[in-house]
């Protein structure tokens, strides 16, 4: 039995603890651009459960940005599918289970071109919502043709604006509000570059471009909630349990943050702040940018190289462990944290929410995963940290130092082979992948420098630090940083990376 519209209007025993939602009709109020696990765990969710508190009335009719993905298998199912999510909350577990039923329908422009351009004839419609990745959001001189399909997404979101400023002859009432959830700093004021630069190429109405700039909101959003998808190897009992079969199961985190930057009057018009929900509606959306950056994404990478050296292969067992998950703490607590220009209790709370979803018993985050190009997510993630630490208590933050030293030993590779360095700690071989300029010059300098002698381990440390082809950033600008550095990678190599990491936090 396929999950379908009629299924929750007949007499199908549900099981008691999944949410059930009453079957409704609503117009078309936001269309979506992306029919991703992310979306349909975070947005479409959200206003599920805005539609069950009577605050919206409103439904999404998804547009899938690419030739080949779920849409079929959407409209299949009605645009019903069930959530699941489960995570750690104040210690205890906590698990939610519901039918999301805030979707209308869905659509592949690809094939029907004509009915993604009349969704822009819909007075209804007033928010633009999409998830593209971050490669999506970029400027591509496509050549302007009505009645074709482009392939990029600002390409498509252009055309359907165009034909509905054109539908509605230009009326400011007819503009939307755009919230981008690309991951990419100030995604919407990017998005609005783009398609300003397309309205050139393409020699648009000038009358447009001013509409464009006029009478449609470009917001800068926040997103952060992991999602994990499709369950593929608890699937079979998880459908037995529900006594149905859906193809687009999914599951993710309880944790949820979408801060949004945009006036305060659209906020009412979709008012998830006023649900219980994590979102936030601010006039800089870059506090909370840096917090997530620092905090969530800067733990990961200032523990994962040493973590994984010791032995360890999850971010659950890093954050578990006695000495990595006090190093992970105090990296936090002691060096991130006061450095942020937030209230201490939006840091703090932060915080202790990350450590608690670094422990969640549901996600199993691989650490070689997160050490995909790590050189570049230290310089975005720890290194501004480390030189606002600097600045402001005049010494250097030992954990994030310490970091970039386990960071450096991660990369001791013996031979390049398929494009990935071949390392090797105690429990066997492993394969990093980075840049492959990166790669070679780490392999080149770690051939050249005998791990036992320290002379040789703080010259390769200062040839590789200085190298921007590597790192894009000027280390110098803290002159002993580089010999720092130098002193705890000689402990890793001599001494093995748990000794040096104890001998860290008993200092």
């Amino acid at each position: 039995m396929r999950l379908k519209g009629a299924l929750l209007s007949g007499d199908h025993q549900f099981p008691a603890d999944l949410q059930v939602p009453v079957w409704q009709d609503y117009p078309e109020k936001i269309i979506q651009f992306g029919e991703g696990n992310f979306m349909r765990a975070f947005v479409d969710w959200m206003v599920h459960r805005l539609n069950q508190s009577g605050l919206f009335g409103g439904k999404v009719v998804v547009v899938q940005p690419i030739a080949h993905g779920l849409v079929d298998v959407l409209n299949e199912q009605d645009g019903l599918y069930t959530l699941l999510l489960r995570g750690l909350q104040d210690g205890r577990i906590v698990e939610e289970k519901q039918i999301i039923s805030s979707i209308s329908r869905g659509l592949n422009p690809y094939r029907d071109w004509t009915a993604f351009l009349a969704c822009a004839e819909n007075p209804a419609l007033r928010f633009v919502i999409s998830n593209t990745t971050e490669a999506g959001i970029v400027y591509e001189p496509e050549k302007y043709q009505p009645s074709v399909c482009p392939q990029t997404f600002p390409a498509k979101l252009l055309h359907f604006l165009y034909h509905r400023y054109s539908h509605f002859q230009g009326s400011a009432a007819a503009g939307m509000v755009i919230i981008p959830c690309e991951l990419i700093e100030r995604n919407g004021d990017r998005l609005k570059e783009v398609l300003l630069a397309l309205t050139e190429h393409w020699s648009l109405p000038g009358e447009f471009r001013d509409w464009l700039l006029n009478c449609n909101y470009f917001l800068n959003t926040l997103v952060d909630r992991i999602v994990t998808g499709y369950p593929a190897e608890q699937a079979a009992e998880i459908q037995q349990w529900l006594g149905y079969e859906d193809r687009l199961l999914n599951t993710g985190e309880i944790f949820h943050l979408w801060v949004i930057e945009g006036p305060e009057h659209l906020a009412e018009e979709l008012p998830l702040h006023k649900i219980g929900l994590n979102v936030r509606w601010v006039n800089d959306v870059t506090p909370y940018r840096n917090r997530k950056v620092y905090i969530l994404n800067g733990s990961h990478t200032m523990t994962v190289p040493i973590a994984f050296l010791c032995g360890l292969d999850t971010v659950r067992e890093a954050v578990e462990h006695p000495l990595l998950g006090e190093f992970m703490r105090r990296g936090i607590f002691e060096e991130i944290v006061p450095v942020l220009d937030l209230p201490e209790e939006e840091k703090a709370g932060f915080a202790r929410n990350v450590l608690e979803r670094f422990a969640n018993p549901y996600i199993e985050h691989r650490l070689l995963d997160i050490a995909l190009n790590s050189t570049s997510k230290y310089i975005t993630r720890c290194w501004p940290v480390v030189k606002a630490y600097y600045h402001r208590f005049g010494q250097l933050p030992p954990h994030l130092t310490f970091a970039l030293a386990g960071l450096l030993a991660l990369y001791r590779g013996r031979e390049i082979r398929d494009g990935y360095l071949v390392g090797r700690r105690e429990k066997g071989a492993y394969q990093l992948r980075d840049d492959q300029n990166t790669l070679q010059l780490m392999l080149q300098a770690w051939q050249e420098t005998g791990p036992d002698n320290p002379r040789q381990v703080a010259e390769t440390v200062r040839r590789l630090l200085a190298d921007r082809n590597i790192w894009g950033a000027d280390f110098d600008e803290i002159p002993e940083f580089s010999s720092a550095v130098a002193g705890y990678l000689q402990a890793i190599l001599s001494r093995g990376p748990l000794s040096a990491l104890r001998e860290l936090l008993e200092k």
